[in-house]
C-alpha cells in the first residue's frame, strides 16, 4: 500500500506506537522511516496536534489505526494532511455484523452503569466495542497488573491490550516523549464484552472488578 503510494526510501511516515508492531514493520518493509506520534487518551487513536507536531520535511504519510472499535479522528487527520501536502491512510479492524454491535453496545451500557473503581471508555460516536478497555489507575503502583491477575482468579478473562508499546521494541526503539501513549500501556485492561455473554456473565464481571475498585483511588 505504501510503496504503491510511492512511499519509500528517505521518506518518513507518523504511526501511533500504541498497538502492534505490524504498521511500523509495513513503513520499513517500504524503505522509510516509522516516526511515533501520541494518542489521544480517549479514543486510543492518534491525536492530530501530535501527529502535526511529528512533522518534519521528510514526512510523506501517515496511517491512522482505528483501535478497539472507536475510529480514529479522520476528518482533522486529513485536515492535517491537506494542510502539509501528506497522504493520509487507514487501517481500519475486521467488521461485526450489526446484530453483534448491537448486543456489544447494549452490555457496554451494562458496564458503563455499574463497574465502579475504574475509568469506564467514552462511546463516543460509532464505537462497535470491539473490545471494551476499561482504565485502571496506577498512582505509581502496577496496579493494572495486579487488578487483572485478581479479576482473573475470580473466573473473569481480562487481557492487557497493548503490553508493550512499538517505539519500546528493540526493533523500532525512539527516544520520543508519548505520555498518552505510555499511561494507556499501563493502564489499560480490555474485559469482555462478547454477545455471548449472559447476564449472569455480565454480573459477575462486574462483581469481580467492583470487588476490587474500593481499594484503588482513581487518578482522574
Amino acid at each position: 500500500m505504501l510503496r504503491a503510494a510511492g512511499v519509500g526510501v528517505g521518506d518518513e511516515v507518523v504511526v501511533p506506537a500504541f498497538g502492534n508492531s505490524e504498521v511500523a514493520g509495513a513503513v520499513a518493509l517500504a524503505g522509510a522511516l516509522p516516526v511515533f506520534a501520541d494518542i489521544d487518551p480517549l479514543t486510543y487513536c492518534l491525536d492530530p496536534v501530535a501527529v502535526e507536531a511529528a512533522i518534519t520535511p521528510r514526512t510523506a504519510a501517515v496511517v491512522a489505526v482505528h483501535r478497539f472499535g472507536r475510529p480514529a479522528d479522520i476528518a482533522r487527520l486529513h485536515g492535517v494532511g491537506q494542510r502539509h501536502g501528506l497522504l493520509v491512510l487507514e487501517q481500519g479492524e475486521s467488521e461485526v455484523p450489526y446484530d453483534e454491535v448491537a448486543q456489544r453496545r447494549e452490555r457496554a451500557a451494562y458496564l458503563d452503569a455499574k463497574l465502579r473503581g475504574v475509568r469506564t471508555p467514552d462511546g463516543g460516536d460509532g464505537h462497535t466495542y470491539q473490545q471494551y478497555v476499561v482504565r485502571v489507575p496506577g498512582n505509581g503502583r502496577p496496579d493494572r497488573d495486579a487488578f487483572a491477575r485478581a479479576v482473573r482468579a475470580r473466573g473473569v478473562e481480562c487481557r492487557v491490550p497493548v503490553k508493550t508499546p512499538v517505539h519500546r521494541l528493540p526493533e523500532f526503539r525512539r527516544c520520543v516523549s508519548l505520555p498518552e501513549t505510555e499511561r494507556a500501556a499501563d493502564e489499560t485492561l480490555a474485559l469482555p464484552v462478547d454477545a455471548a455473554l449472559t447476564k449472569r456473565d455480565m454480573q459477575r464481571i462486574v462483581g469481580a472488578c467492583n470487588a476490587l475498585g474500593g481499594l484503588l483511588q482513581p487518578a482522574f
